[in-house]
């Protein structure tokens, strides 16, 4: 009940900043701005993994901390810092440090029931970032989560997609469910230099294998 109020409450926030508009996940220009045909432009279900094959054959882990994260079909083995709201948004982590993630501590650690948001930067001014390569990920790519604990959580990439900002699907990002979940999000599309940020972002829905 407690996890349930604190998503709902999370949820609540959120909304609230797209409604107002708020830019999520500012990063300098991208020099890749073609969207592979493997990502979905059309809104998610509310759950993204239902039709994917996941039965309940894994139980939630206790809470313990992200630390790691290692995605082997795109080169990514980088630290996860925790962040929380940040001047009315999701927190990111510092744009000058292209190897590192943030884990938002209002969502549940991964490996726990219910959806864990981890987001990176595509890059910037000075280059390429931990989340450049994130659309290239397919259905059934590893995505590994090392906790603090010692533990290590095994997700699966079960859908990819690009969606614009002011439209961002809070309700499929971090909406309640009866499993274990992931959540990557970077920026995407095309970079708009009028206000110097993306116009979409990047999405990855994983499930714990």
């Amino acid at each position: 009940m407690r996890r349930t109020i604190r998503i709902g409450a999370v949820l609540l926030l959120l909304a609230g900043l797209a409604l107002i508009g708020h830019v999520f996940f500012f990063h300098g220009p991208d020099p890749s701005t073609t969207v592979p045909h493997t990502i979905s432009t059309s809104t998610p279900p509310v759950t993204p993994e239902a039709g994917s094959g996941h039965p309940r054959a894994v139980q939630d882990m206790p809470a313990s901390v992200p630390v790691r994260i290692v995605i082997p079909a795109i080169g990514v083995n980088a630290p996860i810092m925790t962040v929380g709201m940040a001047d009315g948004a999701v927190g990111v982590p510092p744009l000058s440090s292209h190897n590192l993630v943030a884990w938002f501590n209002g969502s549940v650690t991964p490996g726990q029931d219910g959806p864990s948001l981890i987001d990176g930067h595509v890059d910037s001014y000075t280059g390429p970032s931990v989340f450049f390569n994130l659309k290239n990920l397919r259905q059934g790519d590893i995505v590994r989560i090392l906790r603090s604990d010692g533990t290590t959580v095994t997700f699966r990439v079960a859908w990819v997609q690009v969606t614009s900002k002011s439209a961002f699907p809070w309700g499929a990002v971090l909406g309640p469910m009866a499993y274990p979940a992931l959540r990557l999000v970077t920026c995407g599309g095309p970079f708009d230099y009028a206000t110097g940020h993306y116009t979409d972002n990047i999405i990855v829905y994983a499930r714990m294998a």
